[in-house]
């Protein structure tokens, strides 16, 4: 059995692979900057070296530039059967986002990349073990659901590592898998720290590796863990410039964590790299405008979604969730009820939206939420039937996570009708049992963060209906899992202030100023935060 530690490469070059493989960035002399891998593969000495390549791309989950690699491989080396499994993983496409985009068509085209791995020859029953561990997750995929698929693919990597213990690019796909293998009512985040366990020491031996950094990001994409993720974060960038996605994959700890200009920092520098050449461009923005919004720069939002909106429309899973929530974000962060209430898609016109149900529920919770929260129950209720038909057309794609996150968007839609009829104490425990469901839940990895959290409408409603000790309760239960939100910061001030708590409403208040040192708008918030203050 050959050894699989890895060489230890100055950079990955991609002067083989042309003007696809540097799409995704900018490139110095011709070698883009990726970070360092080696995978061992028994192919001729060419096809060896931009395996390294090509997996440097598919760990930052460069999939275009990836897909050409792996079929330039092929092509070099036609005996090269590992070239065909390479594309195979990379057709695959980013793993947190499943099953979202793994259409029947594609899972039937990994199945042909695999097929074409064995017919080319697999000189190794350790690459053969590759191609059969991958085959586990797209085998009868017509007949056994996403989550049974998934399962045996972490089962099987898990079974490969513990086999090949010399391999360390094994444990890097496993950890890759286990992660990615989440259940998102798992407060315990069980498979997520497994998964770091396993690349935790692979990050002090190999630095510079940009899986390790990358997936360590991923499994500690959750709120009581995500400061574990902040060494890989601080990294990551460095080690992969010319990969716009390693770019932006810091700024998920950076908002779990609530820093706020370095999300916007990491995002901009993807954005720039990424160009209209993908959905990374528009993922960005997304991100950035979450970030601008919560240190009141609202107008520097607006030119973020406005720089995405120019650019180049992108058929994507990602892209769909960016057009429909930067808008979104914008009206409701301000509480501007009647804009959300009339908000259109954005992209609109042939744009295909009815590919991506779980996308466009975003535009239809937004104008519910608006529009309850205007006073207009007809139409609240209109964008709660609307969302129970997203949901059905979600269930009918399989989209179990997003058929539970339609449901609670739903239930908060309801609850918030309730309120705008007057039924008040039934909104209050409508908004109750929702708030508790999404708690239960997670964000998914699209996602920088809720367009308005369910608890946080709760505590705005109690608020509202003069209940400031049970609104601040709220708040704060927003504020440990949402560090550095504004609106919960703005909205505990206000309770506390109720309660007469002015030690509390103190300190919120100087938070607030703090986040909004550099507000491009007046928000009747901070303005009362400098009073507090003095400032």
């Amino acid at each position: 059995m050959s050894r699989c530690r890895f060489i230890l490469l100055s950079t990955v070059s991609a002067l083989c692979l042309g003007s696809a493989a540097l799409a995704q960035g900018s490139h110095n002399h011709g070698v883009a900057r990726l970070g360092t891998v080696a995978f061992k593969v028994d192919c001729s000495a060419v096809a060896q070296q931009r395996f390294h390549t090509a997996m440097a791309l598919y760990h930052s989950f460069a999939w275009t530039p990836a897909i050409a690699a792996f079929k330039d491989i092929a092509a070099t080396d036609p005996a090269c059967g590992m070239a065909h499994w390479g594309l195979a993983i990379s057709i695959l496409d980013n793993p947190f986002i499943w099953p979202a985009g793994l259409t029947a068509p594609k899972l039937d085209s990994v199945i042909a990349a695999l097929n074409a791995a064995k017919a080319a020859g697999l000189k190794t029953q350790r690459e053969k073990d590759y191609v059969e561990a991958t085959e586990t997750f797209v085998r009868d995929h017509a007949n056994r659901p996403h989550n049974q698929r998934l399962a045996a693919y972490d089962a099987a990597m898990s079974a490969l590592m513990a086999r090949y213990p010399d391999d360390d690019e094994a444990k890097v796909l496993s950890a890759l898998v286990t992660s990615a293998n989440f259940n998102p009512n798992d407060k315990t985040y069980a498979n997520q720290l497994k998964a770091a366990a396993v690349l935790k020491p692979l990050f002090r031996t190999y630095p510079n590796h940009p899986g390790v950094a990358h997936y360590l990001i991923h499994s500690y994409d959750y709120p009581p863990i995500a400061n574990q993720g902040l060494p890989a974060a601080k990294v990551y960038a460095s080690i992969a410039p010319d990969a716009a996605h390693a770019l932006h994959m810091p700024s998920h700890i950076f908002t779990r964590t609530g820093h706020w200009k370095e999300s916007i920092a990491a995002n901009r520098e993807s954005a720039r790299v990424a160009g209209d050449a993908s959905f990374d461009g528009h993922h960005a923005a997304d991100y950035i405008v979450y970030a601008y919004l919560q240190l009141a720069r609202d107008k520097a939002a607006g030119v973020a979604m406005g720089t995405s909106l120019a650019m180049k429309p992108i058929d994507h899973f990602g892209s769909a969730f960016a057009y429909a929530a930067m808008p979104a974000r914008l009206a409701l962060e301000a509480g501007n009820w009647s804009t959300a209430a009339s908000l259109n898609l954005t992209p609109g016109g042939d744009y295909p939206w009815r590919k991506y149900p779980q996308a466009e529920a975003i535009n239809a919770y937004a104008r519910g939420i608006g529009a309850a929260r205007a006073g207009d129950a007809t139409a609240a209720r209109a964008q709660q039937d609307r969302l129970a038909k997203l949901r059905d057309a979600a269930r009918e794609a399989r989209l179990a996570y997003w058929v539970e996150q339609i449901e609670i968007q739903i239930g908060v839609v309801s609850a918030l009708a309730l309120c705008a009829e007057g039924k008040n104490e039934a909104c209050i425990d409508g908004l109750k049992a929702t708030a508790t469901r999404e708690d239960a839940t997670e964000k998914h990895a699209v996602v920088p963060g809720p367009l308005l959290p369910a608890r946080e409408l709760l505590a705005d409603m109690l608020l509202a209906q003069n209940k400031p000790m049970d609104a601040l309760r709220e708040y704060e239960a927003v504020m440990k899992k949402e560090p550095n939100r504004y609106r919960a910061i703005a909205g505990g001030m206000a309770a506390a202030l109720g309660t007469g708590n002015q030690v509390r409403a103190k300190q919120l208040a100087s938070e607030l100023t703090t986040l909004g040192a550099e507000a491009d708008v007046q928000r009747a918030s901070l303005e009362r935060a400098k009073q507090i203050t003095g400032g």
